[in-house]
């Protein structure tokens, strides 16, 4: 069918001319230069973030993205409303049709790797075009179409930039993907304010401070009753309390611990006589993506659920899609029925018990969902049983005790086990990570820290290869 699978990305070809594009280094850059790279990306997204759009009348309405914001690194009323969603998605739709055969891409040729940033930025056109047509930032009629036509140039534009700041990392300038950073970075920022924000917000009580830090001391030095402090610090309800940034941490420990968990195979030249070596296969055998690509598949389901039912409420099919409702007299909707309600994480373990069909159906989906995109990632990219003893065979090494026609068989009992194992286990600390109230979601922690764990291996072998290099 591969012969005669239409090209999909080639649709998209006429405007390719009209996009922007990041040159490859002609030779590769020096360690310092990519890190000073690395942080001006990094200060370009930090200051967009914190620009509001020019135009919007509000955006105090529901958020169909205020459970993805943290992992979709985008902030509400910005110049970053769409985040890194936009790549996500093109990258999620292409890499699946790619796996059902259904269209055919080489991520290893410049050109369709330049078709993916322009299908990416038709995502960002019709994303924008939603939300802003869909009332996000006020009545249609009410900001008029020259309004609106700016609104949606203003996200077409930011999300150009994000994908210009992805390109420019993983084309050698800087270290990692723009993806990467700019999730740990969203991550981060929420979990520091979430513990340390000096603000005050009155929650019915009068006002308290935000931050759970902040809020312990001063619970500490103005209640006379210690005891009593130290209860509501831990166990206060509506805003961050210590118990939550405990359990934040101890998710982090256990996930970097975690990381060394690996099966090392045995490998030896072909050609050189006492040349071995272990090819690892770690538990993590795909990182973070079969979170990632789960969690743009989910947004996008609660995106199109929650804007369904604003416009048709009575509709039965939509409905049975998801309906929604605010709780405690938010402006916020939550999924309280239809499919998408049991596709979002509990909220803690008393939700649990009051509804325990919607947590194990929850639980089931994400372990599920987890090892079989992991599963299919593993061969759409190129790191499969077959791939790697493609790899090995060509630097002519085998996995000692095995010849080169049995290497893949080998290879096909490891690495799909760990890469199905590897993610129901992400999928699982992701729920585990819900449920102890953990602050930034767990799917955020998780994808914080493998990501972090990344950019310390890579300072490791930067490092080791810049002293081989004075050794010399």
């Amino acid at each position: 069918m591969s012969g005669y699978a239409v090209r999909f990305l080639s649709l998209v070809r006429p405007f390719m001319p009209v996009l922007p594009e990041v040159s490859a280094p002609e030779r590769k850059v020096p360690f310092q230069q990519r890190v000073m790279w690395t942080a001006i990306v990094l200060a370009i997204f930090l200051v967009s973030s914190q620009i509001p759009l020019y135009g919007i009348m509000s955006s105090d309405s529901s958020d169909p993205l205020y459970w993805m914001r943290v992992i979709l690194a985008s902030n509400r009323g910005t110049l970053m409303e769409l985040g890194i969603s936009p790549i996500i998605t093109s990258g999620m739709i292409i890499q699946l049709l790619a796996t059902a055969n259904l269209v055919q891409v080489d991520f290893t040729l410049k050109e369709d790797r330049a078709l993916l940033g322009v299908f990416a930025l038709i995502i960002s056109l019709g994303q924008a075009t939603v939300y802003v047509l869909t009332g996000m930032y006020g009545p249609p009629r009410e900001l008029g179409a020259g309004v609106c036509l700016l609104l949606i140039l203003q996200l077409v534009v930011a999300g150009l930039i994000v994908i210009l700041l992805d390109e420019l990392l993983t084309k050698g300038y800087g270290l990692g993907s723009g993806i990467s950073l700019f999730i740990a970075t969203n991550v981060c920022e929420t979990i520091m304010w979430k513990a340390f924000s000096p603000t005050t917000v009155n929650t019915g009580r009068g006002p308290e401070f935000e931050g759970a830090v902040v809020a312990l001391f001063h619970l500490l030095f103005t209640w006379h009753n210690k005891t009593r402090a130290l209860k509501e610090a831990f166990f206060r309800e509506r805003l961050p309390n210590v118990s939550e940034l405990i359990a934040t941490l101890v998710v982090f420990l256990i996930v970097i611990y975690m990381q060394g968990f690996r099966v090392e195979i045995p490998i030896k030249s072909s050609r050189f006589r006492g040349q071995r070596g272990t090819f690892p296969v770690k538990l993590f055998y795909t990182s973070n993506m079969p979170i990632m690509l789960l969690s743009a598949l989910t947004s996008n389901l609660f995106i199109i659920s929650q804007m369904l039912a604003m416009r048709f409420p009575t509709n039965f099919f939509v409905n049975m899609l998801g309906t929604w409702s605010s709780v405690d007299d938010s402006v916020q909707l939550h999924a309280v029925g239809g499919v998408v309600y049991y596709l979002s994480p509990p909220t803690s373990l008393w939700s649990v018990l009051q509804d325990p069909i919607h947590a194990t159906i929850y639980i089931a989906f994400m372990l599920t969902a987890c090892a079989v995109l992991s599963t299919i990632w593993i061969e759409v990219s190129g790191s499969g049983p077959r791939d790697v003893a493609k790899q090995l065979k060509d630097n002519q090494m085998v996995i000692a005790g095995y010849r080169d026609a049995s290497m893949y068989k080998e290879l096909k009992r490891i690495i799909p086990t760990a890469a199905a194992f590897g993610g129901a286990t992400i999928g699982a600390l992701s729920v585990v990570a819900d449920l102890s109230g953990a602050l930034g979601s767990g799917t955020g922690i998780l994808l914080a820290v493998t990501i972090i764990y990344s950019y310390f291996e890579i300072g490791i072998k930067e490092s080791q290869g810049m002293n081989g290099g004075m050794a010399d």
